[in-house]
Formats: structure tokens, C-alpha cells, sequence
């Protein structure tokens, strides 16, 4: 059953009721529908859509809708969800006009960043490029862009917490950089169609995340975490695990990502994640705290005490000032619902 728990979303649809009225009878395009964020923004979308009576209708533009549908048939059959086989990079509507936008079609893969660089730059900018061009003509609404913490580039040890503000980028001259570089990209296609057509858009720069269905076995070191105590065994940390991290819980996320495209200022980024950082280290002992498992932390490399350790912390002063937004789940909480979830609700 691959469905989240009803007390989950009803959170979600308590936390964004004063959103939605302007939504009614409106029709979405989601692109990313089918990874970790479009499940959630799917599964509390068609919730919120019964429980307000809103007659909502989204479209969700996926490679391979069958297999989808086959690995999470809750979806299968919901009124208000209409399933497009098709590529981001030369989708076409016809005849399909759409009120609101969530564009996250994208590809996070560390692998594919080593082995296919271009796929990964083609899909990202050329993707965003062929939605945008769709859009335009439609006359949009709204067109939230789904970016990501990793425009600003390498975090300065002097800055706790990066702002939206923060001029500094990649290393533009590094291909491992492509990820970053190409969301960046995004992000100046859509001022650049703002500039040229009016089009109204937000970009929300997403950092990590934790919740049901958030893969355990890619590149994110929580989910290698949590499957690792699942299974019980060992975490093992390759480096010195002190790089800093912070984790916002998935139904945050969505309230956040579902205020943003309603409320988001145009033409503006948010930072969408928790302030809260802890090292990688300490991330995969309070894992195993939680989790109550009997496996142990272990670190391949010693720390060196005059080097700053790397962080990745976002500051989200705009959101919290500008739109109300806050973390309302504690990373103990987060990590145990994960594991319940994980222990009891799937199969």
C-alpha cells in the first residue's frame, strides 16, 4: 500500500485551507509528478480536492505513467488525476490549457552527473525551456519553478545560513557542476520569460528532505541511513562525517511548496528547507536513536579540527516573514514517521 498516513495530509489541508479557495475548478500541469516531491503534492492534492469539494483537475506529465500507476496504484483511477506519457524536453498541450504550473521535472541522479552530464543539462534547461513556451501562450496563472539550494554553489564556512540574496554560484568550470549550473539556469529562463511575456512565477530552492517515499537507495545520505537501520546493520560513513546538513519533513514541504505557488511573490526564490543543521555524523546517530535499533555509527576518516566543516543550511527568514511558512516537525519526529511508515505502511 503505497498510500501516507491520513494524519499527514490532513495537516497539510488544515495548514493551506486559506490557499485554495482561489484554486477552485482549476486545472494543474505537474511535471515531476511521479518522484518523491510529486507524490506528495499528488497524494495531498487529491485529498485537499475531496475534502474542500474543489474540482480540481492536474495533469501529470511522466515518461512512463503505466509503470507508475503499476508501482502506486492508489493513484489509479482518482477523478481529478489525468496521467500524460511524454517528455518535458518536446511535451506538447494541444488542446490542454492549464491555470497553474509545478515545474520539477528534472534529474537528481549523482550517477547520471558522472555518466550522461548532458541528459541531465538537456532535461533541466531544455525541458524548462519547451514548458515555458507552452505557458506563455497560455496565459498561466501561476508557474512555480522547482529549484534547488544547490544554485548558490559551495556554502562559505562564514555564512551559517545562506540567503536568497547570496551572489555567489558553482565553479562553472567544473562538469560535476551541471546539476547546479542547469537549475540555475532554469531559474534565469523564467525571470527571462517574466521579463519578455509577464509570465507570473516563484522558484522555490529546495535543499533535503525526509518522509515516506524518499528513496533510500540513492544518493541521499538519510534515506542510506534509514534503510541501513531497517535492515539492521551498521551505518558506515565514508568521509568524516562532518559536513552539515538540514532536514525539512516531507509534509512541510508540501505546505510550503503549495504556499509558494499560491502566495509566492512574483518574480521572487524562496528557500524552502529547515534551518536546523547538524553534521553527518550526528544525523546518522540520531537515526539510530530513533529507530531504537542496536546498530552503530562508523566513520572511515578522523575529522581534521582546522578545516570548517562544509554546510548546506539554507536561511528561510523570506519565507518565514513574507509567507507565514515554518517547520512544524522536529527532525526525532520526522525520522520516526519515516520508519513507521517504512515498518507499517508500506508492503
Amino acid at each position: 500500500m503505497y498510500q501516507l498516513p491520513v494524519e499527514d495530509v490532513s495537516v497539510i489541508a488544515n495548514q493551506t485551507a486559506a490557499l485554495w479557495e482561489q484554486a477552485r475548478g482549476a486545472r494543474l500541469l505537474i511535471t515531476g509528478g511521479t518522484g518523491f516531491f510529486g507524490i506528495w503534492l499528488l497524494e495531498s492534492l487529491c485529498y485537499i480536492n475531496r475534502e474542500y469539494g474543489l474540482n480540481i483537475s492536474a495533469t501529470v506529465l511522466s515518461r512512463d505513467p503505466q509503470n507508475f500507476l503499476l508501482r502506486f496504484p492508489f493513484f489509479a483511477g482518482r477523478e481529478e488525476l489525468h496521467f500524460l506519457k511524454g517528455d518535458v524536453k518536446d511535451f506538447a498541450a494541444k488542446d490542454l490549457v492549464f491555470d497553474y504550473v509545478i515545474h520539477g521535472a528534472t534529474e537528481a541522479s549523482a550517477r547520471m552527473i558522472n555518466e550522461a552530464p548532458l541528459q541531465m543539462y538537456s532535461t533541466i534547461c531544455n525541458g524548462t525551456q519547451n514548458i515555458l513556451d507552452m505557458v506563455v501562450k497560455q496565459g498561466c496563472k501561476r508557474f512555480l519553478y522547482l529549484s534547488s539550494g544547490a544554485v548558490y554553489g559551495d556554502q562559505p564556512p562564514t555564512i551559517s545560513h545562506v540567503m536568497e540574496t547570496y551572489t555567489g554560484g558553482p565553479d562553472s568550470m567544473k562538469a560535476g557542476a551541471v546539476y547546479s549550473e542547469a537549475k540555475r539556469m532554469g531559474e534565469n529562463l523564467c525571470a527571462i520569460y517574466a521579463h519578455s511575456f509577464g509570465l507570473n512565477f516563484s522558484s522555490a530552492r529546495c535543499y533535503a528532505f525526509v518522509g515516506p517515499h524518499l528513496p533510500l537507495d540513492s544518493h541521499f545520505a538519510i534515506g542510506n541511513f534509514l534503510r541501513d537501520v531497517l535492515m539492521g546493520r551498521d551505518i558506515k560513513i565514508s568521509a568524516d562525517g562532518t559536513p552539515l546538513r538540514s532536514y525539512l519533513y516531507a509534509g512541510d514541504l508540501c505546505v510550503w511548496l503549495w504556499t509558494i505557488l499560491f502566495r509566492g511573490q512574483n518574480y521572487e526564490a524562496y528557500n524552502v528547507g529547515s534551518e536546523n543543521a547538524l553534521s553527518i555524523k550526528e544525523l546518522a546517530e540520531a537515526v539510530v536513536r530513533v529507530s531504537g535499533c542496536k546498530s552503530q555509527v562508523r566513520v572511515a576518516l578522523e575529522a581534521d579540527p582546522s578545516k570548517a566543516p562544509k554546510r548546506y543550511v539554507p536561511s528561510t527568514l523570506k519565507a518565514r516573514t513574507q509567507l507565514g511558512l515554518m517547520e512544524s516537525v522536529s527532525l526525532d519526529i520526522a525520522i520516526a514517521k519515516t520508519l513507521n511508515w517504512h515498518r507499517h505502511f508500506q508492503t
